[in-house]
């Protein structure tokens, strides 16, 4: 039983799997360094950071390992399950003595002493539910009871979880990787314009009612607003970015990590390494999801059928777009957000879910067709 779960037959996609090596050796080195501002400002133990980056690095290689066995086509039956039990596990933040609240935000779960965030898992599950959804309307898919209608409930209703945390970042996240995912499964056009509209209207409604949402446009708008307020982070990230100049600093040598850059190892991180690298390492930095986005897309054209090339679009849309979110909100090109840089900054769960992302897309691109 066990083994027709995890029946493996081809090898993973070696470009592929040498991306992600990198992105996640890069990824550790650079952390490394901007922890170290960390614990010189603040007092943080060194040594408890880098554990617990190693710690959460180890599992989530682990995971992604067992994930690049476990045969794909088995995600498509338990998908309800799995979306299900996410809905309920995202839900426990808001239980008190569960729950963790962290800068006004209820995104976390501890158990004997270790948080758990579960938006991270939400996310994965909605999108293997999506392909299930999807690939299983096949022709209905441009009927409106068949692909927009149920695709709009069940935004609504992770939505709500997300945004009463509020995870408004995620959420976007996840609205555009389940559009993309049905713009793949061949929906309308009409349709696809009015879900995007809806999306629209529904974001600049919350950014008109939560005022920190309103503060990030303001100050995306005209940065130097207010220097010492809502565009410190903003303004310290492109001193940083700017003094990198061609080559940067040097490893551990960013100046900007110990006392200026607001979360160092959080959603700031990308700032210390163009410090440290320079204009050509956030290049090569950049370059790396970019080869992880089109080699990605590759597999998904490549899929054996079309839960699977459903499945590794939703993937790699999760992973693409919080990494470019990330950077983008640092280069000032996009309003700031809270998303980490995936594989690279500070957290756990999103760094062992990531990796649970890349091992399933590994593990469909064992089956890609030649």
């Amino acid at each position: 039983m066990i083994k027709s779960y995890f029946k493996i037959s081809n090898p993973v996609d070696r470009w592929l799997f040498w991306i992600l090596a990198l992105l996640l050796s890069a990824g550790f080195l650079i952390f490394l360094s901007a922890s170290i501002g960390l614990h010189a400002r603040e007092g943080v133990s060194f040594g408890s950071i880098a554990t617990s980056r190693l710690l959460a690095t180890a599992i989530g290689i682990g995971v992604a390992y067992a994930a690049s066995l476990f045969h794909y086509k088995h995600l498509r039956h338990y998908a309800f399950t799995i979306f299900l039990s996410s809905i309920v596990l995202t839900g426990l933040v808001f239980i008190p003595g569960l729950g963790v609240e962290h800068g006004g935000a209820r995104r976390w779960i501890s158990i004997f002493g270790l948080s758990f965030q579960p938006a991270e898992l939400l996310k994965l599950a909605f999108v293997i539910y999506a392909a299930a959804l999807f690939s299983s309307a096949k022709d209905k898919i441009q009927d409106f009871s068949s692909g927009p209608l149920p695709l709009l409930a069940l935004l609504i209703a992770a939505g709500l979880l997300l945004l009463l945390q509020p995870d408004t970042d995620t959420f976007v996240v996840l609205f555009i990787a389940i559009l993309s995912m049905f713009v793949v499964a061949g929906g309308r056009i009409r349709h696809i314009g009015i879900i995007g509209l809806i999306g629209l209207l529904g974001l600049s409604a919350l950014i008109l009612s939560r005022p920190y949402l309103k503060e990030r446009v303001i100050t995306f708008i005209n940065p130097a607003s207010d220097l010492q307020g809502a565009g410190w982070q903003i303004n310290q990230s492109l001193i940083a970015i700017g003094s990198g100049g061609f080559l940067g600093r040097g490893f551990g040598q960013s100046v900007q990590k110990f006392s200026f850059l607001p979360e160092p190892i959080g959603d700031s991180i990308f700032a210390v390494a163009a410090e440290e690298f320079g204009f050509i390492g956030s290049i090569l930095l950049i370059g790396l999801f970019l080869a992880f986005l089109l080699r990605g897309m590759r597999v998904a054209s490549r899929s054996p059928d079309m839960f699977s090339g459903l499945l590794s679009v939703g993937i790699v849309i999760l992973i693409g777009a919080s990494a470019f979110m990330n950077i983008g909100s640092m280069l000032a090109i996009i309003p700031l957000s809270g998303l980490p840089l995936v594989f690279v900054s500070h957290g756990g769960t999103a760094l062992v879910i990531a990796l649970l992302e890349a091992g399933i897309l590994l593990n469909i691109s064992r089956y890609q067709k030649s």
